[in-house]
């Protein structure tokens, strides 16, 4: 008898989910007194570590401040990407990431996503300077080379998009504007927030946006897979700061109002 409780308790233990140890996360995040968001501090107007100040700016860091409030603990951010996400979602490096997490299928079995508070669509930035390139539809013209991040979902959609530019791909976000910003390539595609960055912190760079909404998505906080009460729970204070206008004030104070989910 001992055999076969021992051996039920081995079986149980190497079959249990990574994230079991946390099935109550709430429950551990209260007797902890601490929350821990994971970030990816490079992310302006949504988790920005300004680098004149050393501090973090963002919606999703003033939501961060709100959350930990709702919850009434302490607050303690983890750098992170979305390069790690993947990781940091099952390894239990934190207990939600909060960097504007776009929700795509090939995350979701590695993590649950909360109700969407932004949505944006691909944009598309240019030199002030180039000749031929003023509006949007100016992009998709012979002699043109449009630049995206490998990896982001912007690489399929553009693949599939243009029909007369040529498409580079490169390896990082930094190389996208490089590549603009040096001549090799006249255009890189990127979402709102980022397009924004580059608008409001350089001279050179143009800000373009499609008539109609291209590849809208959905950006959400993600969660450790499994874990339903934490989500209705992340959930709850969503619902909370978009009815009292938290989210909205905030998005407004980092120009991100035309993105807001609803």
């Amino acid at each position: 008898m001992l055999r076969i409780i021992v051996s039920v308790i081995l079986f149980t233990l190497l079959t249990m989910p990574a994230n079991s140890y946390a099935a109550d996360r709430l429950e551990k995040i209260q007797k902890n007194n601490e929350l821990r968001v994971c970030i990816w501090p490079g992310y302006f107007a949504i988790s920005y570590r300004n680098p004149r100040t050393g501090e973090l700016e963002g919606i999703d860091i003033d939501m961060a401040h709100e959350f930990a409030k709702y919850l009434k603990v302490n607050l303690k951010f983890v750098d992170s990407s979305f390069g790690k996400i993947k990781e940091n979602m099952t390894n239990d490096a934190c207990d939600i990431s909060m960097h504007g997490v776009g929700v795509r299928e090939d995350r979701k079995p590695f993590m649950d996503f909360s109700e969407p508070h932004l949505i944006s669509g691909i944009y598309a930035v240019s030199m002030k300077s180039n000749p031929t390139i003023k509006h949007w539809e100016d992009i998709d013209q012979d002699g043109h080379i449009v630049v995206v991040q490998k990896g982001t979902y912007m690489e399929p959609v553009m693949r599939d998009y243009l029909k007369k530019a040529e498409l580079s791909v490169v390896d990082s976000f930094k190389a996208r504007e490089q590549e603009v910003e040096a001549g090799r390539a006249d255009v890189f595609m990127t979402d709102f927030p980022y397009g924004r960055r580059m608008a409001s912190l350089t001279t050179w760079a143009h800000l373009m946006e499609p008539k109609k909404a291209l590849a809208p998505t959905p950006y959400a906080y993600a969660v450790p897979k499994g874990e339903p009460a934490w989500l209705v729970k992340v959930n709850e204070f969503l619902q909370t700061v978009k009815k009292d206008g938290r989210l909205a004030d905030s998005a407004k104070k980092h120009g991100l109002s035309p993105i807001v989910a609803k």
